[in-house]
């Protein structure tokens, strides 16, 4: 089953009872129900102030760390049960990602993190001994061989989204990237399981863009770039769309998913960037949430789904997780 292949959380420890996004502009949270299905049952979003995060792979993120943590604070009080141990999502462009191909993957556990790591050294933008990493299985190769999908961050930096929390009396066992936990939510929430086309996510942040590339269940493209203009998203969808085609063997896209996470994009820059979308590959843009339900809403935008997305999918990974063991 592709659901049993989706992405792994970057760091994890117990299941979490609710979900947290720091993305810039803004910190969103959601609780789930119960029962089967992915009902929101609380959702909440605090704007943040201008400069409060700026998200950086190489730099410090939390600019105005307490205007986080009360935000973070604001977002917990208004979740049913004002939950204490939360999934935390943190924005793409706090990390490095990259997709690693070995002939062999070593049989020990310790000699597969050396060799991952020693891979990484080579284009990471600090010093790997500072770097927290994670990595998950991608596709098999021709020979037996494995990709990898590895994720870098400083430790300083994922210690900041967690400090946050934790001043708002929070503790982020689970912490992932926003468009690893979009992927999820389309696997976990999504019926892709039955189509063998490859399928594209195009996820708009503020402040940066990310593209992948799934098949199988399995990312096998991932770009990230900073969000100046419409201009570079459409040469960044191009090039992705040339080098998907050329380098891997890329038979045309069976669905596109647009995610629209900035707090400040509204309805019509949607339908226009959909439509240049589905212009240019000729596919139909879809909703990532088609028809969730949402219950107790609150603060500006809270009834998005494009901003509810990201930590449903951590919450839905890790619903999966503890019930099947991955």
């Amino acid at each position: 089953m592709a659901v049993l292949s989706r992405l792994h959380r970057l760091f994890s420890s117990n299941p979490p009872t609710a979900s947290l996004e720091i993305a810039p502009g803004r910190v969103t949270g959601l609780t789930l129900g119960g029962g089967p299905g992915w009902a929101i049952t609380g959702a909440a979003t605090e704007i943040l102030p201008g400069g409060a995060l700026t998200p950086t792979a190489n730099a410090t993120n939390m600019t105005d760390r307490s205007a986080v943590g009360k935000a973070v604070s604001r977002v917990l009080k208004q979740l049913p049960g004002t939950p204490r141990r939360v999934a935390l999502v943190v924005p793409d462009s706090a990390a490095k990602v990259s997709l690693m191909t070995f002939e062999q993957i070593p049989a020990r556990q310790a000699d597969l993190d050396q060799l991952v790591r020693w891979q990484a050294r080579k284009s990471a933008p600090f010093r790997m001994e500072d770097a927290q990493i994670a990595y998950s299985p991608g596709l098999a190769t021709e020979g037996g061989g494995q990709e990898l999908i590895v994720s870098l961050m400083r430790r300083d930096i994922v210690e900041e989204y967690e400090a946050v929390c934790a001043s708002a009396g929070g503790h982020a066992g689970v912490v992932d990237l926003a468009s690893f936990s979009l992927v999820n939510a389309v696997l976990c929430g999504n019926d892709v399981t039955k189509a063998d086309a490859d399928w594209l996510l195009v996820h708009i942040a503020q402040g940066y863009s990310t593209i992948a590339v799934v098949r199988q269940g399995q990312v096998i493209l991932f770009r990230n770039r900073p969000a100046e203009s419409d201009g570079n998203l459409s040469d960044l969808v191009h090039q992705t769309t040339m080098y998907y085609e050329d380098r891997l063997q890329g038979a045309g896209f069976g669905r596109v998913f647009l995610v629209m996470s900035a707090s400040d994009s509204d309805a019509d820059q949607a339908v226009s960037l959909k439509r240049s979308l589905e212009t240019r590959l000729s596919v139909d843009v879809e909703a990532i949430m088609p028809g969730v339900e949402l219950a107790n809403g609150q603060g500006p935008g809270a009834g998005r789904p494009d901003l509810m997305a990201a930590p449903l999918g951590l919450l839905l990974r890790e619903r999966l997780a503890a019930e099947t063991g991955a």
